[in-house]
């Protein structure tokens, strides 16, 4: 795992509210408990308000704002793909989640991205419809 993504796995974590010890931070993100804290220190030096110490455990204050995340085009093409694909053979409980997902996801999309999202519908649901004939 990248160091920005552990970073940002730690974040979320935290986010949660309860006190977090080093220890399960680094049983979940498979690294040393000296790379937690060296993790911690650093995400508080850039002023993400993380309160707790060694040995006792961490926890974010709350209100802290997480800018969204953006991703690239290839990311949406596969996010949208798989969604398309749990809504057609997941089951209903699955698919309904699935679309709720797929609407958060277009309506924040630049036109360009969602006119993708469109063309990757086509394409994905099309072979959907001809295994279903066959079957």
């Amino acid at each position: 795992m990248r160091r920005a993504d552990r970073l940002f796995q730690i974040v979320q974590y935290l986010r949660g509210g309860r006190l977090v010890t080093a220890r399960t931070l680094a049983e979940r993100l498979e690294v040393s408990d000296r790379t937690i804290y060296r993790d911690i220190a650093d995400l508080q030096s850039t002023g993400v308000p993380i309160d707790g110490e060694a040995g006792v455990g961490y926890v974010m204050r709350s209100g802290y704002y997480l800018p969204p995340l953006m991703f690239t085009r290839e990311e949406i093409v596969a996010l949208v793909a798989g969604i398309r694909m749990v809504r057609a053979w997941g089951g209903m409980a699955m698919s309904r989640a699935a679309n709720e997902a797929l609407v958060k996801i277009e309506l924040v999309l630049p036109k360009a991205e969602r006119d993708q999202v469109v063309k990757t519908a086509e394409t994905v649901e099309k072979p959907a419809l001809a295994i279903a004939v066959r079957a």
